[in-house]
């Protein structure tokens, strides 16, 4: 019978495998396992302990926090600032980042965070997410941190992730050399290695998009989906859950491609590029799937601030082929 390895296990065996090997980021990886847990086990218990609905507040997009937000935000803000491994944090509850231990000067990481999409969902009983990535620090070791450590391409990720609050609680993350999926063991509170080498399929069937924001896309997204719906011997299935790390999470396991468009009321479309769309980006990449926005490939895209917005295409590579043809056609 064949051991079953832990998140922790994972981590320290392949710590050779890091562009930069660290022990600091073995405890960083380690840290967001941990706030992991314990934003599960809120979620769970959501309804009973009195945390659904809004909270009262916005976030730095004028959009109502949910409870469920700010108790996951200040959760992983906890956990990691306490740790030694990070110089500063960016998060979508945040309007600027936030600099860790001595004014940022030490830690040689950056931590860009969702931490919980699709919050809105929690009162339906719909499945959630946290959306993270690390960036090794820019500025010398010693120094205050500043917006160039935060603002780099997503080709500058040395990790990335999310993790998963549904059925069951999956911790999802590559380190540029493959995806391992890890799911959380509630009778023993560990993560342990379920879904390894984890590779879109090389075919799909399935599109994710909000169905209301079509006749405002822009021409390309209308043909491309167009062109699922009048194939029907093609077998085209329309899935949209409306958590991005859910929608993102099922088109993984069984292959399609999630479309949040450019549109005429978000001309600059509307997910984070920084926190959503570049972490999301590169685990496709790594598992054998690709992701653009308007222009082409969004990991060389550089931001120009900490919440930039950006249209977002994400899946299996053949389906981003049809959608970049699409966009061919319009030129």
């Amino acid at each position: 019978m064949r051991k079953t390895i832990t998140l922790q296990e994972f981590i320290m065996d392949a710590q050779a495998e890091f562009p930069f090997v660290s022990g600091q980021l073995t405890r960083l990886l380690t840290d967001l396992g941990v706030a992991a847990k314990i934003v599960n086990h809120q979620v769970n218990r959501a309804g009973l302990a009195g945390i659904l609905g809004e909270a009262g507040s916005e976030n730095a997009h004028n959009e109502a926090q949910q409870k469920l937000d700010v108790f996951a935000d200040r959760t992983f803000m906890r956990i990691l600032t306490a740790g030694k491994s990070v110089a500063g944090i960016g998060s979508e509850e945040q309007e600027d980042y936030i600099l860790c231990g001595d004014q940022g000067k030490s830690g040689k990481y950056v931590v860009m965070i969702d931490p919980l999409d699709g919050s809105s969902n929690v009162d339906v009983n719909v499945s959630i997410g946290t959306i993270f990535s690390i960036l090794r620090r820019v500025t010398p070791m010693g120094e205050a941190l500043s917006d160039q450590d935060f603002l780099q391409r997503g080709t500058e990720q040395v990790v990335a992730g999310y993790i998963l609050y549904g059925s069951s609680t999956m911790l999802v993350y590559t380190t540029g050399s493959g995806v391992n999926g890890f799911t959380l063991d509630p009778a023993v509170g560990e993560f342990f290695l379920s879904h390894p080498k984890m590779q879109f399929p090389e075919t799909g069937s399935i599109y994710s998009i909000n169905d209301a924001l079509l006749s405002e896309a822009n021409p390309a997204t209308q043909r491309f989906i167009a062109g699922c719906r009048e194939a029907p011997e093609l077998g085209f299935k329309s899935r949209y859950i409306g958590s991005l790390v859910t929608d993102f999470h099922r088109n993984l396991i069984k292959g399609g491609i999630y479309l949040y468009p450019s549109t005429k009321s978000n001309p600059n479309g509307k997910l984070r590029l920084c926190y959503e769309c570049a972490p999301l980006a590169f685990l496709a990449l790594q598992a054998g799937g690709a992701a653009e926005d308007d222009l082409g490939s969004i990991l060389g895209k550089l931001p120009e601030n900490l919440h930039q917005r950006s249209p977002f295409y994400v899946g299996s590579v053949h389906l981003i082929q049809g959608l970049r043809s699409c966009w061919m056609e319009n030129q």
